[in-house]
């Protein structure tokens, strides 16, 4: 298996990207509101060689432009997603979203559904449903309170460690957490906190024709498994859910060999890591 991952630039987007030997099928991962492309370094490379892979910076996030929007909803990043696609040449991709990247993952696959082979819902974030530019509810108000309060350092510190299944068993989990939360363009992540505000997961869910599944890890506080198992029963094409034991919301930092397995056995046909 090749382990190079290289950084490029596509319509406006940073990505990170596996180029797996005699790759077959392209797997794009979408980030959660915290991370970053880099959240998803140890998954690209436990990821089969039969794979090409890809790990977006969501638009405001690394390199990537931020949406004109000020107050955006999922459908905003799936359109810029489907431009990024468009610059890479990809007319049809196997989707993977984590936490807030699931919202932007099942908009892309309801809005563009020919371009999507299969999906998989990671740590799903659910959304609130919240009509743009009506208040958000105070737990998500409260991100964008904090981001601008503490800065990304301080707001990073505070958070990380509730990612993780069990933390201080996993300080180096906890501290790369930390590292990319740490790392975030306050603007962008007051866009995604929108988005996150706006998101009507279960509603896309039950509007997607992919075959698509389910991930989440058994100690998630974030989106825990009963959001998980909401979510899968909502898809109108549910072909697997996956619950990892021991396993936090940082389920792609904290188990990429066993989310690898699930990746490629169930959304990328059968095949062996």
């Amino acid at each position: 298996m090749t382990n190079h991952i290289s950084r490029s630039l596509a319509g406006g987007i940073g990505y990170l990207r596996r180029s797996g030997n005699g790759a077959t099928r392209t797997l794009v991962l979408l980030h959660g509101i915290g991370s970053n492309a880099g959240s998803f370094g140890a998954l690209l490379t436990a990821l089969p060689e039969t794979i090409d892979a890809i790990a977006w910076d969501a638009p405001g996030y690394g390199q990537s432009e931020p949406l004109a929007i000020a107050v955006p909803s999922p459908r905003d990043y799936a359109d810029m997603l489907a431009k990024f696609l468009d610059a890479l040449g990809l007319s049809s991709v196997a989707l993977a979203g984590h936490s807030l990247g699931a919202l932007f993952a099942a908009s892309f696959a309801k809005y563009y559904p020919d371009q999507v082979s299969a999906l998989a819902l990671i740590s799903p974030a659910l959304g609130y449903g919240v009509t743009p530019g009506a208040a958000l509810p105070d737990g998500v108000q409260s991100r964008i309170d904090e981001i601008r309060g503490l800065g990304p350092t301080a707001f990073a510190k505070k958070r990380a460690a509730r990612l993780v299944g069990d933390p201080q068993a996993r300080p180096e989990i906890v501290a790369a957490v930390q590292q990319a939360m740490g790392s975030v363009n306050p603007d962008g992540y007051v866009q995604a906190v929108y988005a996150l505000g706006a998101g009507q997961l279960l509603s896309d869910a039950a509007s997607i024709s992919a075959p698509s599944i389910v991930a989440v890890g058994t100690l998630d506080q974030i989106t825990p498994p009963r959001n998980a198992r909401a979510a899968h029963a909502a898809l109108a094409n549910a072909v697997g859910y996956r619950e990892v034991t021991g396993a936090g919301h940082a389920l792609p930092q904290e188990e990429p060999a066993a989310l690898a397995h699930i990746l490629a056995e169930t959304i990328m046909g059968s095949v062996h890591v």
